[in-house]
Order: structure tokens, then C-alpha cells, then sequence
């Protein structure tokens, strides 16, 4: 984790046009300097023993060896913050996604000739990434022991009782520690990860072969129930509605909350005034402030919250936020989280 002190950035990109536009807008940045840049892996390799680097931008790919393959042996040998250079397209998704789950801290698009506008605002969210990639705990993914959730005998879960989950980055792998440790009675979930729309289809699925709950990209109008987990796809607002006995999810595609769509807020928001106190709100590691307010009206409205605690947040921006605002009733290790979702869904 560095703090007050000059980022240090490697550049590994086999495109010369990326790496002088990297260079440039990062080198531009008070207390970020480009000390070298990499047309491979294998020169990478030897640049990071005499460089040092704090932060390094990585592209999937590339020749002699991935990015992917890198990754692995980087993660392995010498774990450091890593923002990957990735393709926001769905065929681009599952290498983004296998980054993340091998310790990538958070991705961004390969950077294109577009109007001023656009390279001013490619600028910023490099800078963003970069500098929250350097105060990233690297040590949080080194918690081991998940707690199963487990349904104890003669116990029902509460009707229309329902989970809200909100998460950024370090989230995909957050949110993946929670629900595979979740049985199939589990109540139903709904969450909003900051991701791109390129990239939810894909997530939904992963999480969907890595758990017992059946885990959708939401669609709208989609009945809500008991074993199921909604995932909002990336380019909108996921919200759940009253709908007879139950609830169903409703998608907006209505501007930026927080700078974000999907907005944890929204999210939050939406399950404070539809569902009462019949709810817990959880808040997964994340960069930013997004959904703390709603959170604040959760706990206010009799609803319990819990966020993730510092030593297991990639980054503790999101859950420190709701602290801060004193709207988390209890801070919990990622490890103990799923099993707290079921004792709450089933003691209520």
C-alpha cells in the first residue's frame, strides 16, 4: 500500500501508440511518474527487478506471453497492484474477469483517438485507477476459512425477506466469496457491481457456475425468489418493485448516480422503501462513496447493514464511507458475511 509518496508506474504494452499515450497522461499527474515501459512479459520481467514499481498497467495481449500468463506467475512470485488493459467487449470478458480472480486490482479500456472530451476523461479514470491500485491492500485476498452458510433444523426463512449487496472494485471477487459459500435456501439477492454492460453477462455466469444459488444478469420485470441471486447488468439501474406476494426487479436506463450506472444507491434505496425491515444491506469492498447515503436511510428504516471490514477490502473506499457515515450496524471479515446473510434471513 503506498501513501503520500510518488507512485512509481510500469507500462507493459506492445503497442507503442498505448504506451506514449499512457506515458503522457500519467506522467502529466503530480506524484505519478513512468519510470519504464515494456513490449512483453519477458522484458517486463527484468525491468520490474530494477525499477521497483508501485503500479503496473498491464495488456492481455501480447506477444511471447499474455498478460494472463503473467499475471499468474506475477501473482505467485511477486504480488503487486496491477491495472489491466482490457477490451470492453464480451469476447473480452472472461480474460478480464480470470485476471481479477488471479489479483488484478481493476481494468480499464485500451485508449483510443476520440475528442478532446473523451482523452480528458480517459485521463482522469487512468490517474483514479492508478492511484487507487497503489493504496490497494494486497493482503486481503490471503483470507482463508469461509464461513458456509448454514440453515439450522426447524428454522424458515422470513418471507419476502431480501439481501441487497453493493460492490466496486475488488467486487467481482467479493461478491463470489459471499455466495458460494451460500446454500440453495438462501433468500433472494440483488446486487449492483460497478462494471461494464460488456462485461455483466459474463460475470452473472461465472458466478452462476461457481454457486449453489442460481445467479441471473437481472432482466426486467423478472420475478424475484428464494435461491436466486440478480446481478445488474452494467448499463443500467437494477431496483426491485412490490409485485403481488412478492417483488421483482425493475431496470432503469436513467442518468449517472454517483457517477455510476448501475448506483449501489439506487439499489439500496429501492429496497428501503419497498421492503422494510425485512431486508439486510451489505457493502462490499469499493472505490468511491456510492450507496453509503442510501445505506445511512437503511439503517435508519430498521433494516440491518453490515459492510466489510478494512483487513479483507481491497479497497476499503465504499465500506469506510458507510462507517464513516455511522450507517453500518456491524463490520464483519468477508469470510463471515454469507453465513450472517442466513442467520439474519432466518431469525428475523
Amino acid at each position: 500500500m503506498i501513501l503520500n509518496k510518488e507512485i512509481k508506474v510500469l507500462i507493459i504494452d506492445d503497442s507503442a501508440l498505448v504506451r506514449s499515450i499512457l506515458t503522457e497522461m500519467l506522467q502529466s499527474e503530480p506524484g505519478i511518474s513512468v519510470v519504464g515501459s515494456a513490449v512483453d512479459p519477458i522484458q517486463a520481467r527484468e525491468l520490474i527487478k530494477q525499477l521497483n514499481p508501485d503500479v503496473l498497467t498491464l495488456d492481455i495481449e501480447m506477444p511471447k506471453m499474455n498478460g494472463i500468463a503473467f499475471l499468474s506467475n506475477l501473482m505467485r512470485l511477486r504480488p503487486m497492484p496491477v491495472v489491466m488493459i482490457s477490451t470492453l467487449t464480451h469476447a473480452g470478458a472472461p480474460a478480464t474477469l480470470e485476471a481479477l480472480e488471479l489479483g488484478a486490482v481493476d481494468f480499464l479500456p485500451k485508449p483510443k483517438e476520440g475528442g478532446a472530451n473523451d482523452l480528458r476523461d480517459y485521463r482522469a479514470t487512468i490517474i483514479s485507477k492508478v492511484r487507487t491500485a497503489a493504496s490497494a491492500n494486497m493482503n486481503a485476498r490471503d483470507q482463508h476459512n469461509q464461513i458456509k452458510g448454514q440453515v439450522l433444523a426447524g428454522k424458515r426463512l422470513t418471507p419476502n425477506f431480501i439481501c441487497a449487496i453493493g460492490a466496486s472494485t475488488g467486487g467481482t471477487e467479493a461478491i463470489k466469496d459471499v455466495l458460494r459459500v451460500l446454500p440453495k435456501q438462501s433468500p433472494p439477492i440483488v446486487i449492483a457491481q460497478h462494471i461494464p454492460a460488456a462485461f455483466s453477462t459474463s460475470f452473472a455466469e461465472r458466478l452462476d457456475r461457481t454457486c449453489e444459488l442460481k445467479v441471473y444478469e437481472a432482466e426486467h420485470n423478472q420475478p424475484i425468489v428464494a435461491g436466486s441471486a440478480y446481478l445488474a447488468p452494467g448499463d443500467k439501474h437494477l431496483v426491485i418493485s412490490r409485485s403481488g406476494y412478492g417483488f421483482v426487479c425493475k431496470l432503469l436506463d436513467t442518468e449517472l448516480v454517483n457517477r455510476h450506472k448501475p448506483s449501489v444507491e439506487v439499489l439500496f434505496d429501492s429496497v428501503t422503501k419497498h421492503a422494510g425491515k425485512n431486508a439486510i444491506g451489505i457493502m462490499l469492498t469499493g472505490m468511491g462513496a456510492d450507496g453509503a447515503e442510501a445505506m445511512l436511510r437503511m439503517k435508519q428504516a430498521g433494516i440491518e447493514t453490515i459492510a466489510q471490514n478494512q483487513a479483507t477490502s481491497v479497497v476499503w473506499g465504499m465500506p469506510g464511507a458507510a462507517v464513516k457515515l455511522g450507517a453500518v450496524d456491524l463490520q464483519l471479515p468477508l469470510a463471515e458475511i454469507g453465513a450472517k446473510l442466513i442467520k439474519s434471513a432466518y431469525n428475523k
